[in-house]
């Protein structure tokens, strides 16, 4: 497996061009040494690379302060698809009214949301590892502009609310395959989770958001124009605040960040005017570091091997790996759950408790702080569990380079804990659906929700993150992987919920909800601590012989 060029300031170019071409060394998280390593993985063949001094060489050069700014942007960015989405459910039966059609219609635009929802990572995601970050994601804003725009301006055609939808979503899903890919640039594995909560909880804050302040418009306004006006500013907002602010993470094209002093372009446009300001030369061909040597121009890709890398169908490799398609699996059934509870809300809400569009979105309130209290929490879990097994396997975790990741049980250190996850999960969906059937009072689904949204949002960072970390050489191709299944899982789930529903109700619909997802996922999950790693492994060692 190929890595990047690695930009740096060593005294010598050999020893620069010794430590790139060594395989995945700076990408990747490692242990000091496996000899206390227990028997559970010591039969695995690993082979490594001669062992490389590499400890005056920082996984990144970005400061503290710095991946704070990154977390602050890259969370923002995120609240885009979240906020979009969620905003939409309050509008459902307005929009039915507009358009004068069928609920099964109107759930139409929900399924052609998340199609699109699974194609943009796939599109974006492949080609921000190779391309950029920065230039991928403000293209990505321009068509999540455009999108609302038309939504805005679109008064009588249901198919241009079709089209516009597809748009929309093509712009506002692209935001998360590339921040879980920043986060990976720019962060050990063992510090991921610190970064991730903060952005997973900025993310969520979308989803709790959008449904108050789509059913307070709809309420208010008793018009759906309004909200995607909104919507066209916010993407406006995010643009010049990307523009001006974020930096290129990709390590393909600046390594562990000192890249970014090698050429103009990999810098924000804040940075480049405080340096014009203050009469700092940019050069580019070369650049100065803060000890006064110069630091190499990078070699420009090969635009053959770029556009080969960033073939959008490339990702769906990573579907036939059977320690990456029970991760998959488990990350897109909880993503089912979570589009059916919120998808069949407005409903339930409207029917069962004669709730007006206003009150509906204030129903969605409790999901997502129920959201945003798992994403910290969990965050704080992940690195915690990540420590814990680390020490046990006999692992160093504050500086882990210059040994293999391949090495480490990650199966073992992101799943602790999640069949107790499961139990929960499965147990709150079943007593959801009887509670919704028997009209019991409302605050008892309304609490219920809470507990969903923190147990779903801890099974979709947690398996996220292990996908990921899996596949440190192209993480947000690996979330491009992750968007196509569960989107498209949900698409399905969606498209035949009212079938299903109007047969079974709300009861049996959740029962058989909730054991599917609870049964399959233990047996996923269980597999995947078993076999996951001999798997990881066996791939590995392939990718490298095969020298991908």
């Amino acid at each position: 497996m190929t890595t990047g060029p690695l930009v740096t300031t060593p005294p010598r170019t050999q020893d620069v061009d010794s430590i790139s071409n060594s395989t995945g060394a700076m990408h990747t998280l490692c242990s000091p040494s496996l000899n206390q390593t227990p028997q559970s993985i010591d039969h695995f063949d690993i082979s490594s690379d001669a062992a490389l001094d590499t400890s005056h060489i920082d996984y990144t050069t970005f400061t503290s302060l710095q991946r704070r700014s990154l977390t602050l942007l890259v969370g923002l960015g995120c609240i885009t698809s979240p906020l979009t989405a969620t905003r939409y459910f309050p509008l459902l039966p307005l929009l039915r009214t507009h358009f004068k059609t069928t609920a099964q219609a109107i759930n139409l635009t929900i399924t052609i949301y998340i199609i699109f929802q699974a194609l943009s990572p796939l599109l974006f995601g492949p080609s921000s590892d190779t391309l950029g970050r920065r230039p991928v994601y403000l293209l990505a804003l321009c068509i999540y502009c455009a999108g609302n725009l038309g939504l805005a301006v679109n008064k009588d055609s249901f198919a241009t609310l079709l089209v516009m939808r597809a748009f929309q979503s093509l712009g506002a899903s692209a935001a998360c395959a590339i921040s879980y890919g920043i986060v990976a640039d720019v962060c050990l594995p063992g510090e991921r989770g610190k970064m991730l909560g903060p952005v997973n909880m900025a993310l969520n804050l979308g989803t709790c958001v959008g449904p108050v302040a789509g059913g307070a418009v709809a309420y208010k306004s008793k018009s759906y124009e309004l909200c995607f006006w909104i919507l066209v500013g916010l993407g406006a907002i995010l643009f010049v605040s990307n523009l001006l602010f974020l930096p290129e993470t990709a390590r393909s094209l600046v390594g562990n960040g000192s890249g970014r002093r090698v050429h103009s372009r990999y810098e924000n446009v804040w940075t480049l005017l405080k340096l014009t300001l203050q009469h700092k030369a940019i050069s580019s061909g070369t650049s100065i570091d803060e000890e006064g040597r110069s630091t190499p121009e990078p070699v420009k890709p090969d635009i053959r091997k770029v556009l080969r890398t960033s073939n959008p169908l490339r990702c769906l490799r990573i579907l036939l790996y059977p320690d990456a398609a029970l991760c998959l699996w488990v990350h897109g059934s909880f993503y089912v759950v979570d589009y059916s509870l919120v998808a069949a809300a407005p409903d339930i809400f409207k029917n069962t408790y004669h709730l007006n569009e206003l009150q509906i979105g204030l129903t969605y309130l409790t999901r997502g702080v129920g959201i945003i209290a798992g994403s910290y929490c969990n965050g704080k879990a992940m690195d915690y569990n990540f420590r814990l097994t680390a020490n046990l396997f006999g692992f160093a975790v504050d500086r882990v380079l210059g040994h293999e990741l391949s090495k480490f049980p990650l199966e073992h250190a992101r799943s602790r804990g999640s069949f107790w996850l499961l139990g929960v999960s499965t147990i709150t969906l079943v007593a959801y659906g009887w509670t919704v059937t028997r009209h019991v009072h409302i605050a008892v689904p309304i609490f219920l929700q809470f507990v969903l949204g923190f147990v779903q949002t801890c099974f979709y960072t947690i398996y996220s993150t292990l996908l990921v970390d899996t596949f440190p050489e192209k993480p947000s191709t690996a979330a491009a992987a992750a968007s196509v299944v569960r989107c498209t899982m949900a698409a399905i789930s969606v498209a035949i919920m009212q079938l299903l529903l109007e047969a079974m109700g709300y009861g049996w619909y959740f029962t058989v909800l909730g054991l599917w997802s609870g049964i399959c996922g233990s047996a996923a999950i269980l597999l995947m601590r078993t076999k996951g790693m001999q798997w990881r492994v066996k791939r590995v060692n392939g990718e490298r012989a095969a020298g991908r």
